[in-house]
C-alpha cells in the first residue's frame, strides 16, 4: 500500500519542509519549531543513527533548538544538517554566543539505501531545500525523508511495502499535541482495531518466523511530537517518551535490533501546564504519533 499522498499540518506555529528525489526514492524533512522552544528525545531503536541528540538529555544546559531534521540516506544523510545550519545562519537564527548565533538542529535518519540509488543521499542543498520549503501545511506520504521508507521486513527484504511520512494531531479537553513520523520500520503497520494497515507481502503465518530474516537492512521509525505549553526539558522528554509508546501501539514488532527508532518532542512557548495535564499530554503524544505512523501508509 503506498503512503497516503495529501497534506498535514502540526499547527501552532510549527513548519514543516521536505526535499524529496523521487527517482533515487530518498530525501529529508526539516521541522521548524517557533522560537523559545524546549526540545529532548528519546532514542528506544538499537541501531539509531543521529546528530546532536545528547544535548537533548535533560542533564544538557541548552534547551532550544532552531531545526529538527529527518532524513533518508543513512549515516550519508546527516550531511543535510549542514544545509540547514547554514539557512539558519544566513538569517540569525542560532544560539547567542559572544561571538556569533550557533543554530542547534539535532538530525536522526532512516536506512532508505535498499529503495532506490544508493548513491544518491541528501546533502547539504537538501536541507537547504528543505528550509526554503518550510510552511504550516506540508505534503505526507512518500516525500521527504519518507520517500524511500519500507515496512513489512521481518519476514525479509523481499516482502516489504512502501511506507511513507504521516502528520497527525488529537486533542482532548482543550489541549492539543501534533506529531510527524517516517515510518521505515522492520515491523508491520497496525490499525486502531488491530488489523495489518501496511504489512509484509510473506505468506507465512504472521509473527511465526523464529527470529527476523537474516537479510534485514536497519530500518528505523523517526518521529517529532509537537505541543504548545510551558515545559522544562525534563517534562518535554517524558513526552517523548511517550511518543515512542506511540511506536509500539502502531507497528508490529517494534523497537527491534534492526531498528534506529528516535522520537523528538519539542514544546514551543505556551501556557503553564499543570502536573495532571502533563500526564494528559504524554497520553495525546502516544495517539498523535500512533496515528501519524498510520497516517504514513
Amino acid at each position: 500500500m503506498a503512503g497516503s499522498g495529501g497534506t498535514g499540518s502540526l499547527g501552532m506555529g510549527y513548519k514543516v519542509g521536505h526535499w524529496t528525489d523521487p527517482a533515487a526514492q530518498t530525501g529529508c524533512t526539516v521541522v521548524l519549531p517557533p522560537a523559545g522552544n524546549v526540545t529532548s528525545c528519546d532514542i528506544r531503536g538499537s541501531s539509531p543513527s543521529s546528530r546532536e541528540t545528547e544535548l537533548l538529555h535533560p542533564d544538557r544546559k541548552l534547551t532550544e533548538v532552531h531545526a529538527v531534521l529527518l532524513t533518508g540516506g543513512s549515516a550519508f544523510g546527516l550531511a543535510a544538517a549542514q544545509g540547514v545550519v547554514e539557512w539558519l545562519a544566513e538569517r540569525g537564527i542560532g544560539y547567542r554566543t559572544p561571538v556569533t548565533s550557533v543554530p542547534i538542529v539535532p538530525a536522526a535518519v532512516i536506512f532508505d539505501l535498499g529503495s532506490g540509488d544508493p548513491a544518491t543521499r541528501p546533502g547539504p542543498a537538501a536541507g537547504r531545500a528543505a528550509c526554503d520549503a518550510a510552511s504550516e501545511e506540508s505534503e505526507v506520504g512518500r516525500v521527504g525523508a519518507g520517500a524511500g521508507a519500507t515496512v513489512g521486513k521481518w519476514a525479509g527484504f523481499d516482502h516489504r511495502v512502501p511506507g511513507g511520512l504521516g502528520i497527525a494531531q488529537v486533542e482532548d479537553g482543550g489541549l492539543r499535541v501534533s506529531a510527524i513520523a517516517v515510518v521505515n520500520a522492520v515491523g508491520d503497520v497496525i490499525g486502531s482495531d488491530g488489523s495489518v494497515i501496511a504489512g509484509t507481502t510473506a505468506p507465512r503465518p504472521r509473527y511465526q518466523a523464529p527470529a527476523p530474516a537474516p537479510d534485514l537492512p536497519t530500518s528505523t521509525v523517526l518521529a517529532l511530537v509537537a505541543v504548545k505549553a510551558n515545559l522544562d526539558k525534563r517534562d518535554v522528554r517524558f513526552l517523548a517518551c511517550r511518543g515512542s509508546d506511540g511506536i509500539t501501539v502502531a507497528i508490529r514488532p517494534a523497537h527491534t535490533r534492526y531498528d534506529g527508532d528516535v522520537v523528538f518532542a519539542t514544546a514551543a512557548p505556551g501556557e503553564p501546564a499543570t502536573p495532571a495535564q502533563l500526564d494528559v499530554l504524554g497520553h495525546l503524544a502516544t495517539q498523535a504519533v500512533a496515528a501519524a505512523v498510520r497516517n504514513a501508509v
